[in-house]
């Protein structure tokens, strides 16, 4: 899970706070007084196409761009419900520009998934994404700082092998 945006101010935030407290709710607790702080910014995402170019997918002011290979991620938050751990796509997440209230209203419906339906959320599958912008970005993954835009994120299928008992799987 990779995140630009709101998303990674938050993680960088919640990276601040103790390590007990970012184990449980970190950052939740963080996400409240940043919403308010944070305005929208112009990124550019481009999903690869079949012929080997580029598509423009989102080209306006955002919140917050998740790109996921599984569902859940943050301590319970069902960012990206569809995404399947081992079909190789990306599953991408923005949500544009949207009101600092609205959006602290609209946080708890991504504990379940139900954020999909909201007009400011956009979501799509990619094999390859690059996320471009015009002043360098941070984006965190998993919590942790990787890297500044402009980048490019993909999944490599088959590159982790991973063991679950069949009651966790379906994540």
């Amino acid at each position: 899970m990779a995140g630009v945006g709101l998303d990674a101010e938050v993680s960088r935030r919640a990276n601040a706070l103790p390590r007990w407290l970012r184990g449980h709710g970190g950052y939740a607790l963080t996400l409240a007084p940043t919403i308010f702080r944070f305005a929208p910014r112009p990124i550019k995402i481009l999903a690869a196409d079949e012929a080997g170019g580029w598509t423009t997918r989102n080209d306006q002011p955002t919140m917050l761009a998740a790109f996921a290979n599984t569902a859940i991620y943050g301590g319970g938050m069902k960012i990206a419900p569809r995404a399947e751990i081992d079909d190789g796509l990306l599953d991408v997440c923005v949500i544009g520009g949207i009101d600092p209230f609205r959006l602290a209203c609209m946080f708890p419906t991504v504990y379940f998934g139900r954020h999909l339906g909201i007009r400011e959320v956009n979501y799509f599958r990619a094999a390859r994404v690059r996320v471009e912008t015009e002043t360098p970005f941070d984006i965190y993954a998993d919590g942790e700082y990787v890297c500044r835009t402009p980048a490019e994120i993909s999944v490599h299928p088959g590159a982790l092998k991973v063991i679950v008992r069949p009651s966790q799987t379906g994540f």
